[in-house]
């Protein structure tokens, strides 16, 4: 039997619901203690019920919630794997608590087959045994977690986070995963595409329908067949866009620019931001409507700085990555490296550490990576040099850099953030400004924080 031998918990207040839970995982030879309240519960596990294989909780009880239950259990010594049962109102709640290490949820109604496998998956998985993807921080392991869970459902997801934290591979994890992992991966930057191609670059367009259209053109909507379309930078789409994409979600089907002919599409959606689309939505810039459609569950990736266990881990992976494309690189990171890398705080997160290994892979000049070559923009510590007057002398690339880098927030702030009229006011094109923003570690909301 499925279960046989195995001792589970349930928390559930609805007696038929119960019963009928009970009933069936005894039938696959599980032993089960129900509780009908969080009081009950936790008093049974503050009495060593914490010992059981794994504890199925409903989300909403009549004195409390589930989460009340999952961290009175926390607090134990090798505390069970929860499975929470939840209604669609509450998915995000779940959601939050997988990302604390719950284990897994499940929504009413649900399937009996697909309950008693997600268990059988739970108890099985009470010991980490594959190596981590994403990373080894508590907050990157639960997000692995997370992502894992979900990839089975077609929902749309919205991942949201700071430029360079890691977005586009949290998608990619999300596809390589899912039902649709063998069809194709087709990401874009919705930022990075001047607006007037942006539509026939996600729709398609006929022979004809556009100034130089010579032939029919399949865009990234219909190219998606069968695998995930991931929308970067979502929060940068037009109103009128906006309202395609919408009903693109809405009726799964699109037109291509100058055509009549209904597509049906046929990929799943992720989507990603690194602004506050709330705020948007109250600025009148982001559909509202829109938002809660893409927004079915939302992943958060946390900064690098919030994740300092990974920052090691992550250079050495790219080390790795860096040695296995080239015949000469340095053996690995010295000590006072590693030191280095630690005290920095990664204002351009995973995209600045890959970045700076590479070059670092480039420069040293022996067997390890020394400070001076992962910093050699910043203070005479991390291998500036130092003038006759004690001050720290960066490069002349730096130094430019740092010039332009102000001059563009400045260009922001006087524009609000908004990048077209900003690049207008420094007579460069959208894609062009992008381009320099990205390359200099710049985001939307930093000119209200520009000196």
């Amino acid at each position: 039997m499925l279960l046989e031998r195995r001792t589970l918990g349930l928390v559930e207040d609805d007696p038929v619901m119960g019963e009928s839970l009970v009933q069936r995982l005894e039938i696959e030879g599980a032993s089960v203690e129900w509780w009908r309240s969080v009081g009950a519960a936790k008093r049974a596990l503050a009495g060593g019920a914490s010992a059981k294989d794994a504890i199925i909780c409903d989300i909403r009880l009549p004195d409390g919630s589930g989460e009340d239950v999952f961290l009175g259990a926390a607090e134990g010594v090798n505390p069970p794997p929860f499975l929470f049962m939840t209604g669609f109102a509450d998915v995000n709640q779940a959601v939050r608590l997988i990302r604390s290490g719950a284990g897994d949820y499940l929504t009413k109604p649900f399937d009996m087959t697909d309950f008693l496998t997600r268990i059988s998956q739970l108890i099985g998985s009470g010991i980490e045994t594959s190596e981590p993807v994403l990373g080894v921080s508590p907050a990157m392991v639960g997000l692995e977690r997370l992502l894992s869970r979900i990839s089975r459902s077609a929902s749309n997801v919205l991942i949201t986070g700071e430029t360079g934290v890691g977005k586009e591979v949290c998608a990619r994890y999300l596809h390589q995963n899912s039902n649709a992992s063998k069809g194709p991966f087709i990401a874009v930057n919705c930022a990075a595409i001047p607006e007037e191609l942006l539509e026939s670059e996600l729709f398609g367009h006929e022979k004809g329908a556009l100034s130089g259209a010579a032939s029919r053109h399949l865009g990234y909507a219909e190219r998606a067949k069968g695998g995930t379309l991931f929308l970067d930078e979502i929060g940068d789409l037009s109103l009128r866009l906006q309202s395609k994409l919408l009903r693109l979600i809405e009726s799964r089907t699109f037109s291509r620019v100058g055509g009549e002919t209904v597509i049906a599409f046929e990929g799943r959606l992720l989507c990603a931001t690194n602004l506050d689309l709330r705020e948007a939505i109250k600025s009148g810039k982001f559909r509202e409507d829109l938002f809660y459609r893409i927004n079915v569950v939302a992943v958060e990736v946390p900064p690098l700085r919030a994740r300092p266990e990974d920052v090691v881990w992550l250079a050495d992976m790219f080390m790795d990555e860096i040695a296995s494309d080239r015949e000469l690189c340095p053996t690995g990171l010295s000590e006072l490296a590693v030191t280095a890398l630690k005290r920095h705080d990664w204002p351009g997160n995973v995209r600045e550490l890959r970045n700076r290994i590479e070059r670092a892979s480039l420069l040293a000049l022996g067997p390890w990576v020394m400070p001076g070559d992962l910093f050699p923009d910043q203070a005479s510590g991390n291998g500036a040099v130092l003038s006759q007057d004690g001050m720290a002398l960066g490069s002349l690339d730096a130094a430019r850099d740092d010039a332009e880098r102000q001059h563009i927030l400045r260009a922001l702030r006087s524009t609000g953030g908004a990048i077209t009229p900003a690049a207008k006011l420094l007579c460069i094109s959208r894609t062009t400004m992008w381009e320099k923003m990205r390359r200099l570690n710049i985001e939307v909301s930093e000119h209200e924080r520009a000196e």
